[in-house]
């Protein structure tokens, strides 16, 4: 680690198996409130169960006052690409939810988010959410130790590129994460490769990108929280968590620690 990479928090594997307790406690409250999603559920409620889930599991809401932020998850609709406060808004069929949730576990973070479709939704919306995922993946498997926090952001930029003509959100990025939910290094969802601190093993990042069917410019709203898309257009928001070992990748907030699309991407499984 050189003079720029000040800041950046390298983990024991014994911290690595603390972030992994949060992360477990984020994917299981995620697959809770992906369940609960249906036309007439409000963002409230899934919040309320969100809430439960994470003080239920002994962790606490890593969002939740979190510069003043009022809830435990985000839940962000349709044209919302993040941050969005949870209230009586009503999911209806047809609609895309992007939920964001973070969890605290012994002073240690987890954070992942997914986007959903409720019912049928057009073909292009379907798409934007499987090239949105799969650039979250593609991200993950780029990086190898001794390698550059941007082959992270080239991988997902050139997966996204590749597929069509989407808009990669630019002015909020992954981030390093570990005794605080943001840290340094941020990671970009665009860049050339190479560059940034190198990828060693303890370091932990959450990726995340955000993907549009138009532009990447984007404005918040005047709750001072909710994003949203200067032309209206409709996004999706992945995020995981992951951490290098000295055998591969560690996803610490998928359920399966990300063995299963890691194994299918040819990517060495760093978790235990």
């Amino acid at each position: 680690m050189g003079l720029r990479d000040r800041g950046v928090e390298i983990k024991t594997p014994g911290q690595l198996d603390a972030m992994r307790r949060a992360g477990l406690v984020v994917g299981q409250t995620l697959e809770r409130v992906r369940a609960a999603i249906a036309p007439g559920v409000s963002t409230a409620e899934l919040d309320a169960i969100a809430e439960d889930s994470i003080r239920g599991a002994g962790a606490t809401p890593s969002f939740l006052g979190y510069h003043g932020f009022p809830a435990s998850i985000c839940a962000s609709v349709n044209d919302e690409v993040v941050h969005g406060i949870p209230g009586d808004r009503v999911i209806g069929a047809g609609d895309v939810v992007s939920i964001d949730c973070g969890a605290i576990v012994d002073g240690w973070h987890g954070d992942a988010a997914f986007t959903v479709a409720v019912g049928e939704v057009p073909a292009e919306l379907a798409r934007l959410l499987e090239v949105t995922e799969e650039s979250l993946w593609r991200g993950i498997a780029a990086a190898r130790l001794g390698g550059r926090v941007t082959d992270i952001s080239h991988a997902v930029e050139t997966y996204v590129r590749g597929q069509g003509d989407y808009g990669i959100v630019e002015d909020y990025t992954g981030h390093g994460i570990g005794t605080a939910m943001h840290q340094p290094p941020n990671v970009p969802n665009y860049g050339r490769p190479g560059r940034g601190p190198k990828l060693v093993t303890g370091l932990a990042l959450a990726v995340e990108p955000m993907v549009t069917l138009g532009t990447h410019l984007t404005s918040v709203l005047d709750d001072d929280w909710t994003v949203v898309t200067d032309d209206g257009s409709w996004a999706a928001h992945f995020e995981h968590s992951f951490a290098l070992t000295p055998d591969g990748a560690w996803v610490l907030t998928a359920l399966d620690g990300g063995e299963a699309r890691l194994r299918e991407l040819g990517v060495p499984f760093g978790g235990r």
